[in-house]
């Protein structure tokens, strides 16, 4: 990287302008004294007595607004030590192309099996669909990380660049998403995976490839998953290969070193009474910091704290197939503050922002982002409900003009002994913003934004819902088969019953959150944990999983080959799979090519509640064979990073159910019903499967418990194809 001298954050200021705040530089008696800076995401609060337990005083009894003073004078001192400490240098904020960083205040994570970015049915990227719904319900985005590995990497042995050549399309059709994404103006983050380092080794670096990767679709950013700071390599690897890269750290970073090269980074927010200061804002204040709190479902807390640090948001919505969708209050209260942080960017990096900026309500806090002959106050109510009247004291200049730039009108300041007291109407945990224009700025410049927001302003937040609901599930119908007295050739009878449906997802995440997981059709929302009793109607399942053999003889009568055929039957050569292979599980096969091998075999794909009663039977036991684990009743396990080949079908009968149907666990998962919302498409996985990449826990888990399911992300077949799911079917008994 080209290095130039650095130009770190002013401390002081020795212009006319009223709104800047002047602070005398001078060393505490006691530098450390009360000021614990180098502690965690946020600045010690004003007015906070190091050592004293919160318990003792309420943050209420504080007075962050009368400290401020002393306050902003000493954390003045300290960043200008401490930048100087760390050899801050300032070059890669004062680049031109990486310039974009500073205005990048609405950001996602966007889960690739969205069905707004992708129509599996139109085998299409739909990038306009997906971006006018986000602009429609919160004014939309500056940048997107296109996400596509967690939680299915780990299924096979596929790693994080294999799962991006299994995009449909393979990279071209990435590129054209991304291209479609800077044509609406967003720029695009890849993510990289330090911690995969059990699947696939292709002898690449992680650094080099993805790097390379985001090189070749034309991507904007990198996106470090589980990072504290993106390491410098990936900086020098982007500037080798002449295409300069927005580094992006999940974490917040406590090495403040890494904000020379790391522009961005996500963080946590505050949700305390008074809101706290960003240390890495503080630090640098074109450093954005994006807020990411996922699992949120009332975000005001969130919003307070990012229009009170003027820093910006990840929009997350959908959380791993898990739909967190803004309700219709916060959707409106982040268009208003994006539209304000993108039209006064300038003021929002500036480096003389104050925090705690003088208000004169409790409750109600506001931080002053200065500029040449002009400035802005963004306020947030933080009491539980509304404040009108007298809200902000400003320094005051004979023909400044002040306006209401949350509502987009007009103010009439009480001018008093050189200071402009200034009313505002505050909702309950609402917002405020005023813009100050000095004699000589022109209005004309600023009034389209005024109208903008006046019209924004006429539906108010207290009008809107706060109310979030999860979204609901269909399964997808399953066709009976036309019923069979007898089970056929190669199948098992399973009588009717009663039986007590008990099953779990598995997936890493989610806790026991509303919307995670399936919804049956019995139950009224999706949900981590099921437990149904019912009446089992007698229906026949084949024995085995489906062969490469019996596959083989399908595509023969039928010459079936799937519209979307990428990764189809990845592992046979020349339409025939290999040698030896007839008795082994078919495999790279979707769920869309098993339904139509059971149609054409006049079967169909089991319920998952079959699956299950055929390997449980009614005794509730964990495994097939019993309720204690046997190694020697499934196949060996594989560690390795790459797959093997599978055993042979029926090699393991100390594995069989109660029934006699074998090769359920741990040789591979076995696709059963389909669910669907709005946004996400997944299949119930049973079984679990032979390979268990290691080295990390992020990895796709394993369910080799019959009260264990897995629940697999789907996208497009291409996608969706993996070489360790494959499929058994099942016909209807009479009776």
């Amino acid at each position: 990287m080209t290095l130039r001298p650095s130009s770190p954050p002013a401390d002081t200021d020795t212009s006319t302008n009223p709104w800047r705040v002047h602070a005398a530089v001078r060393h505490p008696q006691s530098y450390d004294e009360g000021l614990p800076h180098a502690i965690g995401l946020h600045l010690p609060l004003p007015g906070k007595v190091p050592g004293w337990p919160k318990s003792l005083f309420g943050q209420w009894r504080l007075d962050p607004v009368g400290e401020a003073a002393g306050w902003l004078e000493a954390h003045r001192v300290w960043r200008r030590e401490h930048m100087s400490r760390i050899g801050y240098d300032d070059a890669e904020y004062r680049r031109p192309e990486l310039a974009w960083s500073q205005r990048n205040f609405v950001h996602t994570q966007m889960m690739v099996e969205d069905r707004y970015f992708y129509d599996p049915v139109q085998g299409r990227y739909t990038v306009d669909r997906y971006l006018d719904d986000l602009e429609q319900r919160f004014g939309g985005l500056d940048s997107v990380l296109i996400w596509w590995v967690y939680p299915n990497i780990g299924i096979d042995d596929r790693n994080q660049l294999d799962m991006a050549h299994a995009l449909p399309g393979g990279v071209a059709g990435l590129k054209q998403a991304v291209a479609d994404f800077h044509r609406r103006g967003v720029k695009v983050f890849l993510p990289t995976m330090p911690w995969d380092h059990g699947t696939r080794d292709d002898g690449l670096s992680g650094c080099e490839a993805i790097v390379r990767l985001a090189v070749e679709v034309g991507a904007d950013g990198i996106n470090g998953d589980t990072y504290g700071s993106v390491p410098r390599i990936y900086a020098e690897v982007a500037e080798r290969l002449g295409h300069p890269l927005v580094l992006q750290p999940e974490v917040s970073t406590t090495v403040e070193e890494a904000l020379r090269w790391n522009l961005q980074s996500w963080g946590k927010p505050s949700a305390e009474i008074i809101p706290a200061v960003s240390k890495l804002k503080w630090l640098e204040p074109r450093h954005t910091v994006s807020v990411e709190n996922r699992w949120s479902r009332d975000r005001t807390d969130d919003l307070h704290y990012i229009f009170f640090n003027g820093i910006g948001y990840v929009a997350w919505e959908n959380v791993w197939g898990i739909w967190n969708g803004l309700t219709a209050r916060d959707g409106a209260a982040l268009r208003r503050i994006a539209a304000i942080e993108r039209r006064f960017a300038h003021l929002i990096t500036s480096a003389d922002w104050a925090p705690y900026a003088t208000t004169l309500q409790q409750g109600v806090f506001a931080s002053l982002f200065p500029g040449e002959d002009q400035a802005l106050w963004t306020v947030v109510n933080r009491n539980e409900y509304a404040m009108q009247g007298e809200q902000l004291a400003v320094p005051h200049e004979a023909g400044a003009r002040y306006f209401d730039l949350w509502n987009g009108v007009p103010l009439e300041p009480h001018l008093q002994d050189g200071t402009a007291i200034l009313s505002l109407d505050l909702e309950t945990r609402g917002f405020g913003c005023v813009l100050a224009l000095g004699a000589s700025a022109s209005l004309e410049a600023v009034q389209p934004f005024l109208d903008q927001m006046k019209v924004l302003a006429q539906v108010p937040l207290s009008a809107l819902s706060k109310q979030w609901t999860p979204l609901a599930q269909q399964m997808v119908e399953v066709p009976a088969t036309a019923a069979r007295a007898e089970a056929p050739e190669g199948m098992v009878a399973i009588p009717g019953g009663d039986f007590l449906f008990q099953v779990a997802g598995i997936e890493i995440e989610g806790a026991t959150w509303a919307g995670l997981d399936v919804q049956y059709p019995w139950e009224p929302g999706a949900r981590r944990s099921h437990r149904h009793r019912m009446a089992m109607r007698p229906f026949h399942i084949d024995r085995h999983p489906v062969t490469h053999g019996a596959f083989e003889g399908f595509i023969a009568a039928t010459g079936y080959r799937p519209a979307d055929a990428q990764n189809f039957l990845r592992d046979w050569t020349d339409g025939k799979p290999p040698q030896g292979w007839a008795e082994k599980p078919v495999t790279w096969v979707s769920i869309e090519d098993a339904r139509a091998y059971a149609a054409w075999a006049g079967k169909r794909l089991p319920h998952e509640w079959e699956w299950q009663y055929a390997a449980q039977g009614n005794d509730g036991r964990r495994y097939p064979w019993g309720d204690t684990w046997r190694a020697d009743a499934v196949p060996a396990a594989n560690t390795g990073r790459g797959l093997q080949p599978l055993d042979d079908v029926g090699m393991h009968p100390e594995g069989a159910s109660p029934f006699g149907v074998q090769d359920l666990v741990g040789t591979v998962w076995q696709w059963t019903d389909e669910f669907h919302d709005a946004h996400t498409r997944a299949a119930v996985l049973r079984g679990g499967s032979a390979y268990q990449p290691q080295s990390s826990h992020w990895y796709f888990p394993q369910a080799h418990r019959l009260d264990q399911h897995g629940k697999y992300l789907l996208m497009a077949p291409g996608r969706d194809r993996s070489g360790m799911v494959g499929f058994r079917c099942v016909v209807d008994a009479q009776g």
